[in-house]
């Protein structure tokens, strides 16, 4: 079992490098940061996770930045998108952007990529929600193609551009996990079809151990081999992590609480508590 943790960093959070630094210190694997590139103000929207949504939302920084800075002053942690919104993205700019923040961990970088909830912030964006995971679906395949290919090239219907050049190249090979995010009916396809990981939303969705099941079946039929599969902002119970384990969950994402530097490093470390108290 992997420990992670993952939190909306925020301009009134503690600093990510601070956060990036302690994480690591702690024996973390991973930090995770998520993405919303602003809320519309209309709130027509229902947010999955209750009734109002919290401010966090459109305090948030902006990801690859911050995972950068995060980069810089850690060594070992791998750094997460969790998740990116592919579909409020350009897909050749996203690549760089990943490339380059793999480039400059030396190889540290987790891809967690998903459709969004939020129908407004992606029409702001010039994308039909109705299309989002077509469109999801070949900017992931596209850019697989910029990381991977010297003249790269791809046409789709949503997606389509003659033969470029873009480096650097990703450091990991072929390029960073593409871990799928989502509870869905239809997320185990995409995980299948173009993902290296599932990273289903901790207390959302269906039971996860049939799930969990029938991805592994899935993956054996396909001949993809042994899937990965991480639960993402959970909470730091020690039973609830016994139950994950059992059921064939390898990675265990912690939510953190965006507020200050006090508050946060306290949760950090009765999560840490929690990963040694199950341990590995």
């Amino acid at each position: 079992m992997k420990y992670a943790v993952e939190i909306f960093p925020t301009d009134y959070t503690i600093p990510v490098t601070e956060l990036g630094r302690a994480a690591e210190d702690l024996g973390f694997e991973s930090l995770w940061f998520p993405e919303h590139t602003h809320i519309p103000a209309s709130r027509r929207s229902p947010w999955p996770g209750g009734a109002e949504l919290p401010k966090e939302y459109w305090h948030t920084l902006d990801p690859f930045a911050a995972l950068a800075a995060v980069a810089v002053v850690t060594t070992r942690l791998k750094l997460g998108t969790g998740i990116c919104l592919v579909v409020e993205r350009d897909p050749i700019t996203t690549a760089k952007e990943v490339s380059t923040v793999d480039f400059l961990s030396n190889g540290r970088f987790l891809f967690g990529v998903g459709g969004g909830w939020n129908y407004e912030e992606m029409e702001n964006h010039g994308t039909n929600p109705k299309l989002r995971w077509r469109i999801m679906r070949e900017r992931i395949l596209a850019m697989k193609a910029i990381w991977t290919q010297e003249n790269a090239e791809y046409h789709g219907r949503y997606v389509n551009f003659d033969p470029i050049w873009q480096w650097p190249k990703p450091v990991q090979k072929p390029h960073p996990p593409i871990v799928v995010g989502g509870n869905g009916p239809g997320t185990l396809d995409r995980v299948l079809e173009y993902g290296d990981e599932w990273m289903p939303i901790a207390g959302r969705g269906p039971d996860l151990a049939p799930r969990i099941a029938e991805l592994r079946e899935r993956a054996a039929a396909a001949g993809r081999g042994y899937i990965p599969v991480s639960v993402f902002g959970a909470p730091p119970r020690p039973d609830l992590v016994r139950t994950y384990k059992e059921i064939g969950v390898d990675r265990v994402i912690f939510r953190l609480p965006s507020a200050d530097r006090e508050t946060v490093l306290a949760e950090l470390r009765k999560a840490a508590e929690v990963a040694r108290e199950v341990g590995e």
